[in-house]
């Protein structure tokens, strides 16, 4: 499955915000986030892979995890609603970082989804509809290539 952009664009965007996260960033890529709540303090450091000593997250790593866990809350939801056992599931995220043809960088995205107690019809069809009702894959589609594969 792969993240194809419709031909009419569908607005996405909240009718309401029921929440707002906040955080600063201290530093950029060598230095640390804080969370204005007080449950996020990480040291940030740049990746071997792109220079750096990788003694720390980085903002991808930061990225995944929101990605795969409002990715697996939106399959849950749909699941759920759908009246289908989701036990046993998870979704892993893997966020590719590299340079675009603008002269900046972009961003890739591939998510694992396991759904291991349904059949693999049932499986795409709550894949796809938590890929419509999850906010991050909303804000991506289009910018993002996001590809989605079953196992």
């Amino acid at each position: 499955m792969t993240d194809a952009t419709a031909d009419t664009a569908v607005d996405t965007r909240p009718t309401k915000i029921m929440y707002v996260a906040e955080a600063t960033a201290h530093g950029g890529r060598n230095g640390y986030v804080t969370s204005h709540d007080g449950q996020i303090e990480l040291r940030v450091a740049m990746p071997p892979e792109l220079g750096g000593d990788g003694n720390g997250t980085n903002p991808e790593q930061l990225f995944a995890a929101g990605y795969s866990s409002c990715f697996h809350n939106a399959l849950i939801l749909v699941g759920n609603r759908a009246g289908y056992d989701l036990t046993g599931s998870t979704v892993a995220t893997k966020v590719g970082i590299g340079p675009n043809r603008h002269r900046g960088y972009g961003l890739a995205v591939a998510l694992s989804v396991s759904l291991p107690v349904l059949d693999r019809e049932i499986a795409e069809k709550l894949v796809d509809a938590a890929h419509e009702v999850c906010p991050y894959s909303n804000a991506t589609r289009g910018n993002i290539d996001v590809t989605i594969l079953l196992g």
